[in-house]
């Protein structure tokens, strides 16, 4: 039994050198054209968030949308199965967005943690008491619950594995944008990524732009290369972050051609 899982262990450590490798060469290469497909679902997502795009005024970890997998990742199925494990393995968070039916946005666990971090000290410096709901929601509630959503009453029951739960414990994750109640059940929540609102009222609008921009061109397409060096005037993330989300869901497709790679709208 101990071969088999030390086998395991080593297989799994070296699929994460090889994966922090791929992911350090890709860092310095920037073009889409050449890193717009990878055979492996966890390379895919170090490389997507090393390439992530600094926001200003905006304090957010890095997040990779489904989509961007599913157009870098040949395999769909794969992309799932791999997620679910990834999940799992509380490598990665997976979080319900409100910008679309399918709208799923993908974080690493440690820059999550990270980002609770963050507000735990903006709320410190402002002196704010009762702080220990944090503590409890990492260690009882997220390393319990790995779905996208929790009900009201198993909520409680993680958090008072910390200490009493009151109900503006509740309201505190709320408002810091922890939480968000489901509009279908108000008993139920959304675990949620804090400051993402902006970014996702960006992310709405440049859909809308790149795709109008390409249905006003004669064909309705362009070669990848100078399209990606556009930027967009409406959304604070870069015009590969939109390429990839809109080949993925299925609104662009890539043609080879003999000038390169174009983009073009896929028809209704």
């Amino acid at each position: 039994m101990n071969n088999g899982s030390d086998s395991s262990k080593t297989k799994k450590r070296r699929r994460d050198e090889e994966s922090e490798a791929e992911s350090s060469d890709a860092d310095r290469s920037l073009s889409l054209k050449e890193n717009l497909t990878f055979s492996d679902t966890l390379v895919a997502l170090r490389i997507m968030r090393a390439q992530f795009p600094r926001i200003d005024k905006v304090s957010i970890q890095p997040f990779i949308l489904q989509s961007q997998l599913y157009s870098s990742v040949t395999d769909r199925t794969q992309v799932d199965r791999d997620l679910e494990s990834l999940r799992r393995e509380r490598v990665v968070r997976v979080f319900k967005l409100n910008t679309g039916q399918d709208d799923h946005a993908i974080m690493f666990l440690d820059d999550y943690l990270n980002q609770i971090e963050c507000i735990l000290k903006r709320m410190e410096e402002k002196k704010q008491v009762d702080l220990g709901v944090f503590e409890w929601f990492k260690t009882h509630v997220l390393n319990s619950k790995l779905e996208p959503s929790i009900g009201d009453e198993e909520l409680c029951s993680l958090l008072s594995l910390g200490g009493k739960v009151k109900h503006e414990h509740i309201s505190l994750l709320i408002n810091v944008g922890l939480l968000t109640r489901q509009l279908i059940d108000p008993n139920m929540y959304w675990f949620a990524i804090p400051n993402i609102g902006s970014v996702l009222k960006g992310l709405s609008q440049g859909r809308k732009e790149l795709l109008s921009f390409l249905n006003r061109r004669k064909y309705k397409e362009m070669v990848l290369a100078p399209l990606e060096k556009k930027s967009l005037r409406l959304s604070p993330l870069d015009m590969r972050f939109h390429l990839r989300d809109l080949i993925g869901s299925g609104h662009l497709k890539t043609i080879q051609t003999p000038t390169g790679l174009v983009v073009r709208v896929s028809k209704d």
